[in-house]
């Protein structure tokens, strides 16, 4: 089964509400062949949670369907709360392949859940990476919700699959096909503040003065847990930048407190990890795969 699998990891637009989270995961994980590979990784100060759902090609954009069908359900962007970029109830659906021979079955299988949720749920979908000639996240994400509706409404922007106006309650959908993104928060020891975080980010993020590649990064408070400072980051290239070589840039301006993963990691992620960080919700998608 690991040969032929593929794993898509939906990001949806609430991370407190646990009742909501559990309809969502029962909707991935029952339609037929889709399996939760973990827990949802949910936070309330992002307003956001995370699934990763494995399925066999054909059996993974009904899955996701599913889901988000029930997001669209039970979450409304006007009374969302939440720091982290978002246009939608069901923000981002990414269809992962975990090598080249799988690539062209991630991007068919992407195409195949754009379709459907621009169709049955009625969603503007927005293709971005590679299927998207290139275009981001951030760039679609530019301004929030109301900015993206008022682009789609103006025409600047023209969904892939979908109605033309941003739905009312749920917004748009990005997808992609790619390879593994490691989603990765290293929070800062006191005396770091919101200030401090954001310095780091803009300075370690692809562009910025000392920019690793592929590395997205913003800087954030969690009210959760107490203020703390956060450096919140999209590693898109493991193999060029492992995990601890991210900490080390951190590093080099505040001290990491702890570290936080967000779904799953390859494992080749963790290579040259710091031993004395301690990292929250470690886990690899080799090992989730391979579980009974």
């Amino acid at each position: 089964m690991i040969e032929t699998t593929l794993i898509a990891v939906p990001n949806v637009s609430e991370g407190s509400d646990a009742a909501t989270l559990a309809a969502i995961g029962d909707a991935f994980s029952g339609a037929a062949g889709g399996r939760l590979l973990a827990p949802p990784h949910a936070d309330a100060d992002h307003g956001r949670a995370v699934f990763t759902l494995a399925a066999q090609p054909g059996s993974l954009a009904p899955a996701l369907l599913e889901g988000a069908r029930a997001a669209v359900e039970r979450i409304d962007l006007r009374r969302h709360a939440g720091s982290h970029p978002h246009v939608g109830a069901i923000d981002v659906v990414p269809v992962v392949h975990l090598d080249e021979a799988r690539r062209g079955a991630a991007c068919a299988e992407a195409l195949v859940v754009a379709d459907l949720l621009g169709h049955d749920l009625d969603l503007p979908i927005l293709l971005y990476g590679e299927l998207g000639g290139g275009r981001t996240r951030a760039e679609l994400r530019r301004g929030g919700p109301d900015a993206l509706a008022a682009r789609l409404a103006s025409g600047e922007l023209v969904p892939d699959f979908g109605p033309r106006r941003a739905h009312p309650s749920a917004g748009a959908v990005l997808v992609a096909a790619r390879p593994p993104l490691v989603a990765f928060n290293v929070e800062l020891a006191p005396p770091a503040t919101l200030d401090d975080a954001r310095r780091i980010a803009a300075l370690i993020r692809e562009g910025g003065a000392e920019g690793l590649p592929g590395l997205r990064a913003i800087g954030l408070a969690l009210p959760h847990r107490g203020g703390v400072a956060q450096v919140s980051m999209n590693v898109e290239d493991h193999l060029r930048v492992p995990l601890g070589e991210a900490v080390a840039a951190i590093a080099r301006h505040a001290q990491p407190a702890e570290a936080e993963l967000v779904g799953l990691a390859p494992r080749a992620a963790f290579s040259g990890f710091p031993e004395g960080l301690r990292c929250r919700n470690r886990a690899t998608i080799e090992d989730a795969l391979a579980a009974p």
